[in-house]
C-alpha cells in the first residue's frame, strides 16, 4: 500500500523465536519471571511470556505478546522493518487502498471497522465470532485468549486481525505513553473503531498486546 509493505498478520511466536535464536534476545517479561494480566488490578503471571503466553506451551502461529513497545520495535528493526506510525496504521486499517481489491471491496472506501461494515467476524469479547482462544480453561477471569493468526477473515487491504485478537503497538503517543490500536479479545467491538486511541506505558508487557511490522519500499 503506497510506499509501505505490511505484515499481513501479527508477528508470531515463531518469528520471535527466530529473532531470539539470531540475537540472543531475552524479553523483560522473561527476566521478570512472567508478564501480566488485568484481574482486580495488574496481576503478575509467573511463566507467562511470549513463548508461553498463558503459561503453557503455545503454537508457533499464535501472536507474540508480553513484549513491550521497545522490544517490539527492536524485533521489527532487526528484520529491516519498523512499527507503523499511528497515522499509517489507521489508514491501512480503515481505508481500502489496493488498486484492484477483490470481491466487494472498493478502492478508496472508508470502513467503520478493520473488517468492513462490522466487527462480527473478528475475535473479540461478545458480539463477535465466538471463537475459543488459546488460554487454558480457568486461566483467565475474562475472555478466552487470542487465536492463531489468520484464523479470522482478511479485512481492509487484505490484512488480518487489525480489529480484535490482540492490541497492536504503534509508533505514536507522548511522553512515556505509546498508542495501541485495534482492540483485542479482552474487549468488545467498540474498541476497534478509529477514534479509540488507547495508550499504555511503553514498558507494558501484557497478555493481550502484540504488534506487526511495516517496511518502507525503496524509492
Amino acid at each position: 500500500m503506497g510506499d509501505l509493505q505490511w505484515d499481513v498478520h501479527e508477528v508470531t511466536i515463531a518469528q520471535v523465536k527466530a529473532h531470539a535464536l539470531a540475537t540472543g534476545f531475552v524479553s523483560q517479561a522473561e527476566r521478570a519471571g512472567g508478564g501480566t494480566v488485568f484481574e482486580s488490578g495488574w496481576t503478575p503471571k509467573p511463566g507467562w511470556t511470549w513463548r508461553t503466553p498463558f503459561g503453557v506451551p503455545a503454537r508457533d502461529d499464535e501472536p507474540a505478546v508480553h513484549l513491550d513497545f521497545d522490544e517490539a520495535q527492536a524485533i521489527c528493526r532487526h528484520s529491516g522493518k519498523r512499527l507503523p506510525t499511528d497515522a499509517e496504521w489507521t489508514s491501512a486499517a480503515y481505508v481500502e487502498q489496493r488498486p484492484a481489491p477483490p470481491g466487494a471491496w472498493v478502492r478508496g472506501q472508508r470502513h467503520p471497522y478493520p473488517l468492513g461494515a462490522s466487527a462480527q467476524a473478528s475475535h473479540c469479547l461478545d458480539a463477535c465470532a465466538n471463537l475459543k482462544g488459546a488460554a487454558p480453561s480457568g486461566s483467565l477471569t475474562r475472555g478466552t485468549g487470542h487465536v492463531p493468526v489468520m484464523t479470522t477473515p482478511p479485512g481492509v487491504n487484505g490484512l488480518y486481525d487489525m480489529g480484535g485478537n490482540v492490541w497492536e503497538w504503534v509508533d505514536g503517543g507522548s511522553g512515556n505513553e505509546r498508542i495501541t490500536r485495534g482492540g483485542s479479545w479482552w474487549y468488545g467491538p467498540e474498541r476497534q473503531v478509529a477514534d479509540d486511541v488507547a495508550t499504555k506505558p511503553r514498558d507494558t508487557r501484557v497478555v493481550y498486546i502484540g504488534f506487526r511490522c511495516v517496511k518502507t519500499n525503496p524509492p
